[in-house]
C-alpha cells in the first residue's frame, strides 16, 4: 500500500519559509507585492483567485487585486498589465487563465516583465529553464518537485515518464526531472505503447487531464506517482488522472486529488513572488 504525499502540509511548510522570508524583507524596508488580473466571471478562476489571496494573506504579501468585466478587450488588458510592469510597487503580476475569447492568451504573457513574471510563462523566463539558470519555476512543476523530494527516493539515475506535454506542466516538468539527473521519458496522445512506457517509470508524472486515464496495471510496483490532473466526474466529485484506489496498491508514494499537488501550487508561487521582490531588490 502506498503511502500518501500530503500536499497540505508541505506546503504549509513552504509557506511558513515564505512567511520568515517575507519578515526579513519587511526589516529591510522591503515589501513584497503581488498583482492578480481576474478577467470575467470564471467560476473556477474565481476560486483560485480567492485561493491564491488567502495564501497572500498568510505568509504577509500584499495582493492587488485587478477584476475585469467579461467585455474587457485585448487593448485595455495588455494597457493595465504595461501598467502593471512599471509599478514599481508591484513585485509579481498573475494574469488568471483561461482568458474570455477574443484575447490572445500568448500575447498577454509576452506582455508581462519576465522580472514579474511569477507563473515562469514568458518565453525568457521558459529558455532560462532549459538552461538550467532561472529565477523562477512554473508553480506546478516546481510543487511537484518538492512533493517527489519529500519522499527521500533519489532521483538521479531514475526512469521519469511525464504524461502530458503542455507548456504549463509537462514541457517544464521533464526540464526539471533531467536537471536532476533522471532519464526523462515524454508520453502525449500520440504515443503508442503508453501502458508498456508507464510500467518502466520509477516516478511517474500524470498531467493530461483524463480522468483515471493511469490505471494499476500501468504502474510499476512501488514508483512514485504523482498526480497533476483535476477532473470533474459526473457525479461533482473531484478525481486525478490517476485511478487512486487500484494505484495505491501498487505505488510505493501517491498524491491524492484533492490535497496533492493543488495546494503546492500555490506556496510556490508565494516562493515566486518572494523571489521577484528579491531580483527587483538587488
Amino acid at each position: 500500500m502506498a503511502k500518501i504525499i500530503d500536499g497540505k502540509q508541505i506546503s504549509m511548510q513552504v509557506k511558513m519559509q515564505v512567511k520568515e522570508e517575507v519578515q526579513q524583507l519587511t526589516e529591510q524596508q522591503i515589501s513584497v507585492c503581488l498583482a492578480v488580473v481576474i478577467v470575467g466571471n470564471d467560476p473556477a478562476s474565481r476560486v483560485y483567485v480567492n485561493n491564491k489571496k488567502k495564501a497572500c494573506d498568510l505568509v504577509g504579501i500584499q495582493s492587488m487585486e485587478y477584476a475585469l468585466p467579461e467585455e474587457t478587450t485585448q487593448q485595455e488588458l495588455l494597457t493595465l498589465i504595461e501598467k502593471l510592469n512599471q509599478d514599481k510597487q508591484i513585485n509579481g503580476i498573475l494574469v488568471q487563465l483561461p482568458l474570455p475569447k477574443g484575447i490572445d492568451e500568448k500575447k498577454v504573457i509576452e506582455t508581462i516583465s519576465p522580472q514579474k513574471d511569477v507563473d515562469a510563462f514568458h518565453a525568457v523566463n521558459v529558455g532560462k529553464i532549459m538552461i538550467g539558470n532561472y529565477d523562477f519555476l512554473p508553480c506546478t512543476p516546481a510543487g511537484c518537485m518538492d512533493l517527489i523530494r519529500s519522499t527521500g527516493v533519489e532521483i538521479q539515475g531514475k526512469h521519469c515518464v511525464v504524461i502530458g506535454r503542455s507548456n504549463i506542466v509537462g514541457k517544464p516538468m521533464s526540464m526539471l526531472m533531467l536537471h536532476e539527473n533522471a532519464t526523462v521519458t515524454i508520453c502525449h496522445s500520440k504515443t503508442v505503447n503508453l501502458k508498456e512506457v508507464c510500467q518502466t517509470a520509477d516516478i511517474l508524472i500524470a498531467a493530461v487531464g483524463k480522468a483515471n486515464l493511469v490505471t494499476a496495471d500501468m504502474v510499476k510496483q512501488g514508483a512514485v506517482v504523482i498526480d497533476v490532473g483535476m477532473n470533474r466526474l459526473p457525479n461533482g466529485k473531484l478525481c486525478g488522472d490517476v485511478d487512486f484506489q487500484t494505484v495505491q496498491e501498487v505505488a510505493g508514494y501517491i498524491t491524492p486529488v484533492p490535497g496533492g499537488v493543488g495546494p503546492m501550487t500555490i506556496a510556490t508561487l508565494m516562493k515566486n513572488t518572494v523571489t521577484a521582490a528579491k531580483v527587483q531588490n538587488q
